[in-house]
């Protein structure tokens, strides 16, 4: 069953790999999940595209959902990442994150075939009937190579499942225009800027610098979107932003994973075909960290 409402900072999940990367790390993915709730963050996302949800194979997709539904032990909402090319592909993952007990499921649109509006209404709507848990509808252009407008998403936002949306674009008015057109059926959780979106109505944000900095991430958002208190706000977002180029853009899996790694919580080598931060980037990253503060706050967490 889902616990509804979700609101606040949900950790988008790196996927731990062996220091071949040959497997996943469960274990890792256990101190991982046990981090993020210990510092503070309000759900976890695992296999989204931090995650490398592509890199997976449908195994370790399996015991990725186990791992973390059970390490949680619902203290927080899981909601699986569950997009794919295929709509039956997506409907079974759906289907089985749902039966683990997730609580919801974030889908981004089919990436290859740029979709119709008519035909991600379809596909929304097919993998909506097959299960009782909240689709999360994941807009990222940027990688999916279709962008979900509000004028789109507010015809997809009539799905009675389609109830939140990630939306990561770089335009934060988005965001107001989604809660124009969509009204109360659909919710709006930032996929990028979260500072900002959450001043325009954002009621989440789904981070990938909340791996590293999930307390700092967590208590900036809730500050802005739920105190409205700007000059407590603002000197958060202020010391976060150093971290945001590493962990943004397009090496956000390796700069999240070097960061851990610095941190002495290894959680692997992204996999093929991504590469490892270049070692003449780590000094200026383990600058970031020390002046955030988070050495010691994973030195802390690992014991």
């Amino acid at each position: 069953m889902s616990r509804e409402p979700f609101r606040g900072t949900y950790t988008v999940l790196v996927t731990p790999f062996t220091a071949d990367g040959g497997a996943v790390d469960l274990k890792a993915l256990e101190r991982l999940v046990e981090y993020q709730i210990t510092e503070g963050v309000r759900g976890l996302i695992p296999l989204g595209s931090t995650g490398e949800f592509l890199s997976v194979s449908r195994e370790e997709r399996t015991a990725i959902t186990e791992t973390v539904i059970r390490a949680a032990a619902g203290r927080v909402p899981v909601i699986m990442g569950t997009g794919m090319e295929d709509t039956r592909d997506v409907v079974a993952l759906s289907k089985e994150a749902e039966a683990l007990g997730a609580d919801g499921v974030m889908i981004i649109p089919p990436f290859y075939s740029v979709p119709t509006l008519e035909e991600l209404v379809h596909h929304y709507d097919t993998v909506a009937k097959a299960i009782g848990i909240p689709i999360m509808v994941y807009n990222n252009p940027a990688t999916s190579n279709v962008d979900m407008t509000p004028a789109m998403l507010a015809e997809i936002s009539r799905i009675p499942n389609c109830r939140y949306v990630k939306e990561s674009t770089l335009e934060a008015t988005r965001v107001r225009d989604i809660i124009a057109l969509c009204g109360d059926r659909m919710e709006v959780f930032a996929g990028v800027l979260g500072y900002e979106s959450a001043w325009l109505g954002a009621i989440g944000w789904v981070a990938v610098c909340s791996n590293v900095a999930p307390r700092l991430s967590s208590e900036m958002f809730d500050t802005a979107a739920f105190e409205a208190n700007r000059d407590k706000a603002l000197p958060l977002y202020r010391q976060l932003a150093p971290l945001l180029p590493w962990v943004g853009g397009p090496r956000y899996v390796s700069g999240t994973k070097a960061a851990f790694r610095l941190m002495g919580m290894d959680m692997g080598p992204p996999r093929p075909p991504r590469l490892p931060l270049p070692s003449r980037d780590m000094p200026a990253l383990a600058q970031v960290l020390q002046d955030i503060g988070l050495m010691s706050v994973a030195a802390q967490a690992a014991e």
